[in-house]
């Protein structure tokens, strides 16, 4: 009885102090993996994206900054428009710098 209620006590802890982000060890260092939706794209056009928001499968949205990223030739930030467009899920490698996540590798899901 004592090694159920052990058992309890601790999978219970696990799940309340887990984090609902995955740390990746084949991605960037330093980074966080999320997987989702892409639902808007802040841009002037395929050359020029500044951001763009994802949504995961629990409904929680998260916004991204984009600077240099660095798979940008395997994975332009323009086919971030594609992606909103066909509803196709994205992997998101980010780093959090002051209150804002900066995308530093994009990839397509699955792949």
């Amino acid at each position: 009885m004592v090694l159920v209620v052990v058992i309890a006590v601790t999978g219970g802890a696990a799940l309340l102090l887990s984090s609902t982000q995955l740390l990746d060890p084949d991605g960037p260092p330093d980074t966080t993996m999320v997987e989702g939706v892409v639902v808007a794209v802040d841009s002037s056009g395929l050359a020029d994206v500044r951001g763009f928001t994802l949504r995961r499968p629990g409904g929680e949205t998260l916004e991204f900054r984009l600077g240099e990223l660095e798979n940008g030739t395997e994975f332009p930030p323009g086919h971030l428009a594609e992606h909103q467009a066909t509803a196709q899920p994205v992997v998101v490698y980010y780093r959090i710098e002051g209150n804002e996540r900066f995308a530093v590798r994009l990839e397509d899901a699955g792949s």
